[in-house]
């Protein structure tokens, strides 16, 4: 999952280039058949080189011998990048203003909304006739993923690979604690509890939420969004940004209750490695409660490739679902939470054939293109029957995908996100270094008005 964007207003665009008339894909057709065309930020041997080699030693053949089976000629193109996500992003976005580029594009989901109000992208039905609405993988895909590729209620891409927070925790330290395993707390109150229980424990910070500016989008999707989602709430919904809610209160008093209370390190949350420094002192079993992604347990704390491995991590590290404030106060009603992200593979508008991208884009996320796709790896993917197969000897990333992925919610895909984002960081920070909690409320608020366009566009 990419975490880290500077937003690119599209919009600006429609100044750097001249419009230029409707050319399709951009890729004429071969005498005997069609070109289709695939674009992702992967090059082999550079950026997400296995990506690339799946899209060229697998998919692509693949797909064309099917086609040839079934009586069409269709060839299949990939064009490689290997550049920031910001250039990526930017390049693809001149490709569809100037009506031009492949015809399944990959994207970050977080950009889907901003591509879709720029015209540059349309739903995936308008494109692809009846044959999205009855493909097979919607079922296999739950609801709440399906999310990462929505905008405005309506389908514009196919999520690839997700992920999700939960709360991790130190089996051991819970023991001398006397605090109960398996533990999973039904409020925030309860977290605050076992805090306070870890708190007799000498050397031991109880619980690590993300604060503050030093980790970034990190504070935001490992914090405040999934606590703004206990609350009933969403940073954005239904054409407002929340502004200084009882909801964004009730999230900055409870980091309110953790730092100043003595549950938490304030002094981490400002130091500039401080997110990396709180994986070591988990790992060392000096922090009780760590609030995290998945990608925790994939690559920070796994026992052989981990940057902060565990030994012991599989007996030792204890995992449960991110509570709402109080049972049923959560989105959608839910009594437990959690914010994912991930990428988006969409359809050109401009392509020249877009029922049969259609077809390619369908098949790239087919169970057996995503199994491949994996290449023997356990990572969690869009897919529920994937999963079940290949995240069976891994309970904790099976737990991800069958407890928190159905409960999930993302950040909504538009330009002005990280700016919001980075406002609601500093209030957090704010909170941890003392500012009352209203103070740093009313301060975010005026942060948000001035970047969305006025308090019209804020829900309070």
């Amino acid at each position: 999952m990419r975490l880290f964007h500077r937003p690119v207003l599209i919009a600006t665009l429609t100044t750097a280039v001249l419009a230029l008339p409707a050319c399709g894909s951009g890729t004429p057709a071969g005498e005997d058949g069609i070109t289709l065309t695939i674009t992702a930020n992967a090059i082999s041997g550079g950026k997400n080189t296995a990506a690339a080699e799946w899209i060229k030693q697998w998919v692509i053949p693949r797909f064309e011998a099917a086609q040839k089976a079934a009586g069409r000629e269709v060839r299949v193109l990939f064009q490689p990048n290997g550049v920031g996500d910001e250039q990526y992003k930017t390049k693809v976005a001149l490709d569809l203003k100037s009506r031009t580029g492949a015809d399944v594009i990959d994207l970050d989901g977080i950009w889907v909304g901003e591509f879709a109000q720029a015209g540059y992208l349309k739903p995936l039905a308008e494109l692809g006739g009846t044959a999205v609405e009855t493909w097979e993988g919607w079922q296999q895909i739950p609801q709440a993923v399906q999310g990462l590729g929505i905008f405005d209620g309506k389908k514009y891409g196919l999520p690839q690979g997700t992920d999700g927070r939960v709360l991790y925790y130190n089996k051991e330290l819970f023991g001398k604690a006397g605090l109960p395993e398996p533990w999973q707390p039904k409020s925030w109150q309860e977290i605050l509890d076992a805090g306070a229980a870890l708190k007799r424990l000498p050397g031991v910070t109880p619980i690590q939420i993300n604060a503050g500016t030093a980790m970034g989008e990190a504070t935001t999707m490992q914090g405040a969004l999934p606590l703004l989602a206990g609350t009933g709430t969403e940073i954005y919904a239904g054409g407002k940004w929340a502004g200084s809610s009882q909801a964004v209160k009730d999230v900055l008093e409870f980091y309110r209750q953790i730092y100043s209370g003595g549950l938490g390190d304030p002094k981490l949350q400002q130091e500039a490695k401080g997110r990396d420094k709180s994986f070591a002192e988990f790992a060392d079993g000096r922090i009780g409660i760590l609030a995290e992604g998945d990608y925790f347990w994939r690559a920070v704390v796994d026992p052989k490739t981990g940057v902060a491995p565990m030994a012991e991590r599989d007996r030792v590290v204890g995992y449960a679902r991110i509570p709402a404030k109080q049972p049923g106060a959560g989105v959608r009603g839910q009594d437990f939470v959690s914010m994912s992200g991930g990428a988006v593979r969409v359809l050109n508008p401009f392509s020249e054939h877009p029922r049969q991208a259609w077809e390619l884009l369908s098949f790239m996320h087919s169970a057996e293109a995503v199994k491949a796709e994996l290449a023997g790896a356990a990572r969690v993917t869009s897919r529920s029957d994937v999963n079940a197969e290949v995240l069976a000897a891994d309970p904790m990333l099976k737990f991800v995908s069958e407890e928190v992925l159905p409960i999930t919610v993302y950040r909504p895909g538009l330009a002005v996100y990280p700016q919001v984002s980075a406002a609601l960081q500093e209030a957090t920070a704010d909170v941890v270094s003392g500012k009352p909690v209203q103070e740093a409320a009313a301060a975010y608020r005026a942060k948000v008005e001035g970047l969305v366009g006025g308090s019209g566009n804020i829900a309070d």
